[in-house]
C-alpha cells in the first residue's frame, strides 16, 4: 500500500485561494439555485488534487441543516462556481470541483460529548495527579 504523501505548499497555496474566493462569492449571493438562494454557507478547507486538476470543496450551512441538499445543490451549479472562482484566482487552469458536508463539525461535537463524562473526567484528573 502507497503512502500518501502531505500536500505540497503549492496545493495548500492554491486551496487557501480557492476558499477565498468561494467565500466571496457566497457572501454576495449571487447563486441562481433556488436552495442556494438565503443560506449562508462557510467554506472550511478546498483540497487540491497534486496536479491541480481537481479540487474537493468542503462546506457547512449556517445550523447544518439540509446539508446535503446544499452540496447537491452546489454540485449542480460548479460550472458557474468554476467560471465564478476562476475570475478571481489567477490560475492556468480552475479545477474540476466536487463538494462534500465538512464532518468535522459533528466529530468534534462527539468528542466534546466524551470528554464530558464522568468516567473520562476522573480518567482525566487521576492521569494528571501522577508524577
Amino acid at each position: 500500500m502507497a503512502k500518501q504523501r502531505p500536500p505540497s505548499q503549492r496545493q495548500l497555496r492554491v486551496g487557501e485561494a480557492l476558499r477565498h474566493a468561494f467565500a466571496a462569492v457566497f457572501e454576495r449571493h449571487i447563486l441562481r439555485e433556488p436552495l442556494l438562494r438565503d443560506v449562508s454557507i462557510t467554506v472550511t478547507e478546498v483540497r487540491a488534487s497534486p496536479d491541480l486538476t481537481n479540487a474537493t470543496v468542503f462546506v457547512m450551512p449556517l445550523g447544518g441543516e439540509a446539508a446535503e441538499d446544499i452540496v447537491e445543490a452546489l454540485q449542480r451549479a460548479a460550472p458557474f462556481l468554476r467560471s465564478t472562482v476562476g475570475r478571481e484566482v489567477e490560475l492556468r487552469r480552475v479545477p474540476r470541483l466536487s463538494f462534500e458536508v465538512d464532518r468535522s463539525f459533528g466529530q468534534a461535537d462527539q468528542v466534546d460529548e466524551l470528554l464530558r463524562r464522568p468516567q473520562v473526567a476522573r480518567d482525566l484528573d487521576e492521569g494528571q495527579n501522577e508524577p
